[in-house]
């Protein structure tokens, strides 16, 4: 039995197909089971997110007979009264030490390029923390770190293509952060082969300690921030320069709409500081490659229908 959270984000939502496909048993961890769509019949559902496993009732009802926990959930903004450091670190912990107590055998964690402990951003912060725990798991465990991770549908795709009716796309600073887009999809099938006997690049322990497997997923070119979005406006079909806003104005404008919108508002100054750290792997595409994916270019998946 795989626990699977996060089923109905970019990269849940193409991996989960492909688990249950091949005959896998998934009990999803979602709040909003009508999210799963056709699928909700083909899973067990326990119902609850990031902010409720400090619950220890839910924890146990989750994790009954699982053996792999593939923790895909995370958030990007505080959910008041709960942070970012509690949905993506604390909460990462519990649900760790919970399937160890339950018996699970194998934790697959996603974190991100570039966290680190001095990181400018709360989430990075959070997710390397979250790291440090499952590097000193009992279970066997295997870390993937995308660069941004991208999809037709996924929130800042829509948001981007939603800005292209304007004149110009609005982007906060510079726009010249680094990334390596890497498509969802391509994700989800780097997770299934790594759930494969015998298909890890690493070889395995056979001293019966834990084993640990690090994958950097990253896309076959590096573009900047501004790069991306320009690529967007123009396979939405509106060609637009970019406007680079100060970042003084960028926090101001956010947190003034963030105190009228509350959780309602488009984007937080959170979100805008996350664009101003580039995640770039020095090995490239090498850790996509190893386990079976040749990662595509962003224009290429944008350039095709959804679903394609």
């Amino acid at each position: 039995m795989i626990l699977l959270t996060g089923a109905t984000g970019s990269i849940g939502s193409r991996l989960l197909p492909r688990l249950l496909a091949s005959g896998e048993e998934v009990r999803c961890l979602v709040r909003e089971p009508r999210r799963l769509g056709d699928r909700r019949v083909e899973v067990q559902i326990t119902m609850g997110d990031l902010r409720e496993l400090s619950d220890p009732y839910l924890l146990r009802q989750a994790l009954r007979g699982v053996d792999t926990v593939i923790h895909l959930a995370a958030s990007i903004r505080d959910q008041p009264p709960y942070r970012v450091e509690e949905l993506n670190g604390l909460a990462t912990v519990r649900l760790l030490e919970a399937a160890e107590k339950a018996g699970a055998r194998r934790f697959i964690f996603f974190s991100a390029l570039n966290t680190s402990a001095v990181q400018r951003t709360r989430f990075f912060r959070a997710k390397w923390i979250a790291e440090q725990a499952v590097l000193k798991s009992s279970l066997d465990t295997t870390i993937f770190r995308p660069s941004i991770v991208f999809d037709h549908s996924d929130p800042w795709i829509t948001l981007v293509r939603r800005l292209s009716f304007l004149p110009a796309i609005p982007v906060s600073g510079s726009g010249n952060s680094r990334y390596q887009p890497i498509w969802a999809d391509d994700v989800a099938r780097a997770v299934e082969t790594s759930l494969g006997a015998g298909s890890d690049a690493r070889p395995s322990r056979k001293d019966g300690s834990p084993v640990r497997h690090e994958y950097d997923l990253a896309g076959p070119e590096t573009l900047t921030y501004s790069e991306m979005t320009e690529l967007v406006g123009l396979f939405a079909g509106r060609p637009r320069p970019v406007l680079r806003l100060p970042l003084p104005l960028v926090h101001l404008g956010l947190t003034a709409l963030h105190r009228i919108f509350k959780e309602a508002v488009f984007a937080t100054w959170q979100e805008a500081e996350l664009m101003r750290v580039s995640m770039v792997s020095a090995s490239g595409t090498a850790d996509a490659e190893a386990l079976g994916v040749s990662p595509r270019p962003m224009a290429t998946v944008l350039a095709e229908a959804p679903g394609a």
